[in-house]
């Protein structure tokens, strides 16, 4: 891998690390449905018109039905869990929960198309989910939260999953781009009616428009333009190695920007499930020892 992509890699973590930090600070002030629309809105405005310069915007009304669909499971519903989970966990938290969404893309997998699950990516899965375990008892031994906010997390992560299953399934050949530029503007259409009847009170401050802007238009837009050059320029394979680098930057940017502290129990539990994934995505292969005969 190229210097050049290494870096790249590294930026797009470090900004899909910090939307954990947008959404910490924006979404009390927005509420969970406004964020989210300003999110997919803005993020349309980015996307579209590297659309319309290459001429695809036909291929979404082309495979408009599929793009809905993915829109609700990868963004609309993903997004609103996440802004929920995000009033009550630690950003470092909910970038290392967002790691399991590779691990329930296996599980929808094998169980919708089929997809084999190796003895390794059974173990992996085993290993996930007990830190997820791990991590959930940590929080739930605080005593001030309950587990709504981590099954919030883990169902948005399952919505990743499906919608990776859908686009596999029904969108195999459609660019990337067009993808994700209808599955944001569908989001926006679905997630209007409760935008509008969600508005907050008060003006949110100046505070919480930066971080939702920088949401919408880094976290995603940008975010979203930096994965698909990836993926053109190494490959899907090495492209998806950004989900191990994550949590990492949620955790750095929650310490430095937000003053949090991860405790050494959801630390482990977090290295557990990026270990699990790991093996559950086949970036580790448990390899058989050959013995040679005498």
């Amino acid at each position: 891998m190229a210097i050049r992509d290494i870096i790249s890699l590294l930026v797009l973590a470090g900004i899909w690390g910090g939307s954990f930090i947008f959404m910490r600070v924006a979404a009390p002030e927005f509420g969970i449905y406004v964020l989210v629309a300003i999110r997919t809105v803005l993020a349309t405005a980015v996307l579209l018109p590297l659309l319309l310069i290459r001429g695809s915007v036909k291929d979404i009304k082309r495979h408009w039905l599929a793009i809905a669909l993915v829109g609700m499971a990868n963004t609309a519903v993903p997004f609103v869990l996440f802004n929920y989970s995000s009033l009550h966990l630690e950003a470092g938290v909910n970038a290392i929960l967002n790691a399991t969404a590779p691990m329930f893309g296996a599980i929808v997998a094998w169980l919708w198309l089929g997809d084999k699950l190796t003895k390794s990516a059974v173990a992996g899965l085993f290993v996930g989910f007990v830190g997820v375990t791990v991590i959930s008892q940590q929080k739930l031994g605080e005593g001030d939260i309950s587990f709504l906010p981590i099954l919030t997390a883990l169902l948005a992560t399952t919505g990743y999953g499906i919608a990776a299953c859908m686009m596999k399934k029904w969108l195999q050949g459609v660019k990337p781009l067009v993808v994700a530029t209808g599955s944001q503007a569908m989001a926006s259409v679905m997630l209007a009616p409760f935008a509008l009847a969600t508005l907050p009170e008060t003006m949110p401050s100046v505070n919480a428009w930066v971080n939702a802007v920088a949401l919408a238009v880094g976290g995603t837009g940008i975010a979203y333009i930096l994965y698909f050059k990836l993926i053109a320029d190494i490959g899907p394979a090495k492209a998806i190695t950004v989900a191990y680098l994550v949590p990492l930057f949620g955790i750095i940017w929650g310490v430095l920007f937000l003053q949090e502290h991860l405790s050494i129990q959801t630390i482990v539990g977090g290295l557990m499930i990026l270990f699990g994934v790991a093996l559950t995505t086949g970036v580790l292969k448990r390899k058989r020892l050959k013995v040679k005969p005498a």
